[in-house]
């Protein structure tokens, strides 16, 4: 029986598409080759379409270029089986590449099964992961015009900052918002403060003396009202998310159990990786996937290097801050794995060590349904009662139940 597979080098403004006819009952060894140019109009994404079912095609195969092979992708998965080449995998020789060499490159290396392919999740995956990647960019946003304000209260040298714990906070945005309105008098913009600010009256005066320009109090007004607009972006992308996950509560719920780990966290988790990580067939291929397990660097017999590899890039950076905050969690399990790992390999990399294991039990959570259970020291009903509180004020302010039961199937060790 023939084989027929097409291979596609993704441009811009052009697609090189190569089908592959392997074998036939006369010569099973050979291969015939047929190409054509598209363009990557809608219109012209259809005439591929049409192209490669007249020509028997069942598997579709391109390389992972920039983020044009999206377009192409959607318009062609409710008809092939598709796959997704990572582009150094079908990498040319020096001076032997052309487009169309490219396509018949992916034509044969995928019939050899020498590619190394991309994870692209299902439909619904990818608008859970657009809405919560979208969050954590207005994140580092708002981070970027908490920093430059700051930047611009040191140019005025007014240091708000040195005497409230948080600038954004309900004291700081009062005595901001008052700044770009033009008030100077450090007396009146004092008085703004809530009583319960940790800073004597006198101390919160001379921080608030110095010289506000008229063009300082505009860029002010100007990040002010850029934060506020992020901010409601921001809750509008709660709501979304909220409300495209509300049929993987119970997934979150169990995430939200393992210690260094919130409920939003656990959307950022299931949007990266899906809601039963069927992806994976192991917890190691998902480590792995992360970018969270040692790597290996063998010639010879010895291994030169055992750096992590690279890997997904939002997933890796929501698993560092969960273990960061899980080696803080007072009697965790995680906790004491840290302090016994700490003497030996080091902060960085005992953290590092905790977010591997955090994988692992995060795939098993996934995959196979299980629970978590902490092992670790016996911690006291008013520290678990105050955990379970602030895991049910997370979930109804993301719009959730709190209905959390007491459950006993298999257990995850922490």
């Amino acid at each position: 029986m023939t084989n027929i597979i097409a291979g596609i080098d993704v441009h811009k403004r052009m697609l090189m598409v190569v089908v592959g006819f392997f074998g036939g009952e006369e010569e099973p060894e050979t291969m015939r080759l047929e190409s054509r140019r598209f363009g990557t109009t809608t219109a012209e994404l259809m005439h591929l379409a049409a192209w490669l079912q007249q020509h028997g095609v069942r598997e579709v195969v391109m390389e992972s270029t920039a983020q044009y092979w999206k377009p192409v992708w959607l318009a062609l998965e409710d008809h092939f089986r598709l796959f997704l080449a990572q582009a150094w995998s079908n990498r040319a020789p020096r001076g032997k590449k052309t487009d169309f060499k490219d396509a018949q490159r992916l034509v044969r290396r995928h019939a050899a099964g020498e590619l190394t392919m991309s994870f692209v999740p299902d439909a619904d995956q990818r608008l859970m992961r657009s809405l919560m990647r979208r969050r954590a960019q207005l994140t580092r946003d708002r981070v970027r015009i908490h920093n430059q304000v700051e930047s611009l209260l040191e140019e005025t040298r007014i240091k708000l900052s040195s005497v409230v714990t948080d600038l954004f906070g309900a004291s700081g945005l009062r005595i901001l918002r008052s700044l770009a309105e033009g008030e100077t008098d450090p007396v009146k913009l004092a008085a703004l403060a809530d009583a319960r600010v940790q800073c004597e009256p006198e101390q919160l005066v001379e921080a608030l003396t110095g010289t506000v320009s008229g063009t300082h109090a505009k860029l002010l007004h100007q990040h002010l009202e850029h934060c506020a607009l992020v901010d409601q972006q921001m809750e509008e992308l709660m709501r979304l998310a909220a409300e495209a996950m509300h049929q993987h509560t119970e997934a979150i719920h169990r995430l939200a159990k393992i210690p260094g780990i919130r409920v939003l966290s656990a959307q950022q988790i299931i949007a990266e990786a899906g809601v039963r990580a069927e992806a994976f067939a192991t917890a190691g291929q998902f480590s792995s996937w992360i970018g969270a397990c040692p790597g290996s660097n063998e010639s010879a017999g010895e291994n030169h290097s055992s750096r992590c590899a690279k890997g997904n890039m939002y997933l890796r950076r929501v698993l560092s801050q969960a273990a960061q905050a899980a080696v803080r969690t007072k009697n965790s399990f995680f906790e004491q794995k840290f302090r016994r790992l700490l003497p030996r390999l080091g902060y960085a990399k005992a953290v590092w060590a905790i977010a591997r294991h955090m994988s692992v039990v995060i795939w098993k959570i996934l995959h196979e349904g299980a629970e978590y259970i902490e092992y670790g020291a016996t911690t006291t009903p008013q520290a678990a009662k105050r955990r379970l509180q602030r895991v049910k004020k997370e979930l109804r302010a993301l719009g959730y139940s709190d209905d959390l039961q007491p459950l006993q199937p298999r257990a995850v060790e922490g």
